[in-house]
Parts: structure tokens; C-alpha cells; sequence
């Protein structure tokens, strides 16, 4: 088993086995506490950029299967475990998540103490790294990670956005009896969906709601998408700093009353930035299934799946203008807000649940009853 070596910015270096591509890949060093869903993770966009640490200490002990994958392949740059494993035991796996992610280029490190490397990050806040198989010179490898850019004004949303314009017709299929999906609704509606790195279960989740979706690249105008008379338009997730995106909330800001709007995560930060509010870096961002948010409109916790380095400041925003909807339970963040004259509302976390828990799927329909008031 070859040696993998984790080289942070501030001179920590953690040394395991190598899985994986034999390669050298650098990002944002992060970490995800969710229990599972580590494919979901792997195939994710918001993740472009991005070596993740999963603080579950086994991955990899149930595969991958092709009908998981949140996207057309794995986005992260790299992959920093406690224990994997180079087998998989699941029925509906057709390959093991070594062989998925060397396929992808992505290099993999075992054996470290992700404990120590987590609360790491949690107590000096994420930074940049390099993950590399290929050589043992951790003092070159500190610099090497030092010389990368910083996520702070990184537009990664035009890296991972489709190049064409298509549509999107499959909905939530069910994996299991267990797994309560529910029949998917006559489609009643047109949505129109920016790719900023949208995830396949929120396209999944829109058809299942009655939804007939067209996925528009990150710059298309206002005007070509009124062209294309949605009864609704969505704003995706995505990766990277919000702020550098002047052309897509300059966008954004035309279609405010033009027609119902819902965004999710990176969409949730644009849609701050259209109604005139700031957006900050969070010292170690939110990534996980656990997280639990307030609604404030109803006073019912939600657990919650987050993906995001950046948040709107609530402190920029107009409240004559705006409602906030939803707050982080843990750190009393900005989750989730709506306008107080137009069909226009959004969550900083993920409603579809991949993975994670379905306490959200109500905002699909919160959706959709906002395009049937409209039409």
C-alpha cells in the first residue's frame, strides 16, 4: 500500500494509505459530518474545489451505484477518511467507491485521524490543502498548498453550469418499500432551473412535484428565460464565493416579480445579493445531514441537510422588504428567507435530501402552490 500525504497551508501534515487515483490534487480542505451518503457527497458540484473529510470513520463499505450520483461524476478534489474499504457489500452497487473515484482522478487518504484533523480545521477554520500519492516532500507540499487560490472570490459556478440548455423529465424513484417517495404528480407546471451545479434529486424533486423542468446554463438572461414562459424559475446550489457573480444577480434582480422564484444554497445567497444584502465566509461552513434549522414562520425544527462555505448576512437585508423564514440552530445563521410583496423565496440548506432527512420536502409544494397562485 502506497503512502498518501494531507499538506495544510498553516504547516500540519497528516501521512496514510493511499486509495484512489495515484495522482496530486489541492483545494479548500473541508469536512462533512453526515453518516452516509458519501456518494452523493463525491458527485455533488458544490463540492468543486474541495478535498472532504467525512468524519464517519468506515466509507466505502456499501459501494457506489450509478442511480445515486448527484451529477454527471465526482466533483471533489480529493477524499481524507479513517477507514476505507476496497470492498463493497450492497446489492444495488455496481462498483466499489476505490475504483469509482480512481476512475474521476480522485486521490483518497486512510488511516489518519480524521478526529484530530476535524477539530483541526474547526478551531483555525478551513484552509487550503494538497492531497498527494506521488510525493513525500511535505515541506513542498505546504508551499504548494500555500500557492493556491483561496475559495473568498473563486467563481466556481461557471466551471460546473451545463454548456447547453435541456430538459429534465425523471422524478424520485423509489430504491425500496421502505423508502416513501410517494406517486408523482400530473405535471401542471413549467419550471425553468439555472444550473450554478445542480444536483440530480432537486430536478428528481421538482418533476415529482408536477413540475416540467428546463436547465438553463448559469448566464443565460432574464430575458432569454421569460422567453421560455416558465410558470416558475428555480436557482440552484453551486460551488464556490457568491459575490464574484455580478451577471447572474444582475439577472436575478430583472426577474424578481416577473415570476415565482425559489432558490436553494448557492441560489439562496444570490437571491440575498439581488435584494441588495452581503454575503460572509463562514470560518468552517456547514456540511452534514444533522443540522437543525427553525422555522420561523411556523416554529417547527427541521433536521437538515447543509453543503455551504458562505451565508447571507441578515444583518444587509432590507426587512421591510424581506422575512426571515429559517434560522441555524447551532450558530443562529441566515436559512432562509422570503420577499414580503413577490412570489420569491429561498433556503440556505437542502430540502432534497441527498443525503439526508426529508423534513423539507414541504418547500417543493410551498413552490408549486406559489406558481398555481400566480397562474
Amino acid at each position: 500500500m502506497n503512502t498518501a500525504i494531507l499538506a495544510l497551508e498553516d504547516g500540519t501534515v497528516f501521512e496514510g494509505k493511499s486509495f484512489g487515483a495515484p495522482t496530486e490534487r489541492s483545494g479548500e480542505v473541508v469536512f462533512n459530518t453526515a453518516l452516509t451518503g458519501y456518494q452523493e457527497v463525491f458527485t455533488d458540484p458544490s463540492y468543486a474545489g474541495q478535498i472532504v473529510i467525512l468524519t464517519n470513520p468506515q466509507i466505502g463499505n456499501y459501494g457506489t451505484s450509478s442511480e445515486d450520483n448527484e451529477s454527471r461524476g465526482p466533483y471533489i478534489e480529493g477524499l481524507v477518511v479513517r477507514e476505507f474499504s476496497p470492498l463493497a457489500s450492497n446489492w444495488r452497487s455496481d462498483a466499489t467507491a476505490d475504483a469509482f473515484l480512481s476512475r474521476a482522478g480522485v486521490p483518497i487518504v486512510s488511516e489518519i485521524d480524521t478526529r484530530t484533523l476535524v477539530r483541526h480545521l474547526r478551531t483555525r477554520g478551513v484552509m487550503r490543502g494538497v492531497l498527494s500519492t506521488t510525493r513525500s516532500d511535505a515541506a513542498a507540499l505546504v508551499e504548494s498548498a500555500r500557492s493556491i487560490p483561496t475559495m473568498a472570490g473563486l467563481d466556481l459556478a461557471s466551471r460546473v453550469t451545463t454548456s447547453e440548455r435541456y430538459e429534465w423529465t425523471l422524478p424520485v424513484d423509489s430504491c425500496s418499500p421502505s423508502d416513501l417517495t410517494g406517486t408523482p404528480r400530473a405535471t401542471e407546471f413549467h419550471v425553468v432551473a439555472y444550473d450554478f451545479g445542480i444536483k440530480h434529486n432537486i430536478l428528481r424533486r421538482l418533476v415529482h412535484s408536477g413540475c416540467r423542468v428546463t436547465v438553463v446554463p448559469a448566464l443565460t438572461s432574464a430575458e432569454d428565460v421569460l422567453a421560455l414562459n416558465p410558470d416558475g424559475i428555480f436557482l440552484s446550489n453551486g460551488p464556490g464565493d457568491p459575490e464574484p457573480l455580478t451577471a447572474q444577480v444582475g439577472n436575478i434582480r430583472k426577474l424578481i416579480g416577473k415570476k415565482p422564484i425559489f432558490g436553494i444554497c448557492l441560489g439562496n445567497q444570490l437571491l440575498g445579493l439581488a435584494m441588495g444584502g452581503k454575503t460572509y465566509k463562514l470560518k468552517f461552513g456547514h456540511r452534514g445531514a444533522n443540522h437543525p434549522v427553525r422555522n420561523e414562520i411556523t416554529r417547527r425544527v427541521e433536521i437538515t441537510s447543509h453543503n455551504h462555505g458562505f451565508a447571507v448576512d441578515p444583518d444587509s437585508l432590507n426587512l421591510n422588504e424581506v422575512e426571515i423564514t429559517h434560522v441555524n440552530l447551532n450558530d443562529q445563521t441566515l436559512e432562509g428567507f422570503r420577499h414580503r410583496s413577490h412570489p420569491v423565496f429561498c433556503v440556505q440548506y437542502h430540502p432534497e435530501a441527498a443525503p439526508g432527512p426529508h423534513d423539507s420536502h414541504y418547500l417543493f409544494e410551498d413552490f408549486t402552490k406559489l406558481m398555481r397562485e400566480a397562474k
